[in-house]
C-alpha cells in the first residue's frame, strides 16, 4: 500500500481503529485511550486525527526518520502507524509554549524544540 492511501484509509475513524487493533500493542492502545479520553475523542477518532497532524505538522526528520524506517520494515504499514501515533502522543504529552512565547519558526516538529 502506499503512504498516501494508508494516509487515506486512517482519516476514516472506523478503518483508525481497525488498524490500532491489529497493532496488537496492547501498550499503545491504552495510551491511546488514555490521551484520546484527555481530548474527547475515542481510539479511532484519536487515530485519525493524529494521522493528520502527523501530515501536516511533522517536521523534515521526523519525516526522514518515517521513510528511513519504512525502507527497512517487514511490514511497512505497522511502521507508519506506529511511528505516526507515538509522535502524536509525545506532542499532546508535551506542554503547551506559553502565549506569545517559544518558537515562531513554524516547523511544527514536536521533537525540534523540547
Amino acid at each position: 500500500m502506499q503512504l498516501g492511501a494508508l494516509l487515506t484509509r486512517l482519516s476514516d475513524e472506523n478503518d483508525a481503529a481497525v488498524a490500532l487493533d491489529a497493532l496488537g500493542d496492547v501498550v499503545l492502545l491504552a495510551q491511546i485511550q488514555e490521551m484520546g479520553e484527555q481530548h474527547d475523542e475515542t481510539p479511532g477518532e484519536y487515530v485519525a486525527n493524529a494521522s493528520r497532524r502527523y501530515a501536516a505538522q511533522a517536521g523534515d526528520e521526523d519525516w526522514l526518520a518515517l521513510m528511513t524506517a519504512i525502507e527497512r520494515a517487514d511490514d511497512p504499514a505497522r511502521v507508519v502507524l506506529g511511528k505516526m501515533l507515538r509522535w502524536a502522543l509525545a506532542c499532546d504529552a508535551a506542554p503547551a509554549p506559553a502565549a506569545g512565547g517559544g518558537c515562531s519558526c513554524g516547523s511544527g516538529g514536536c521533537d525540534d524544540h523540547r
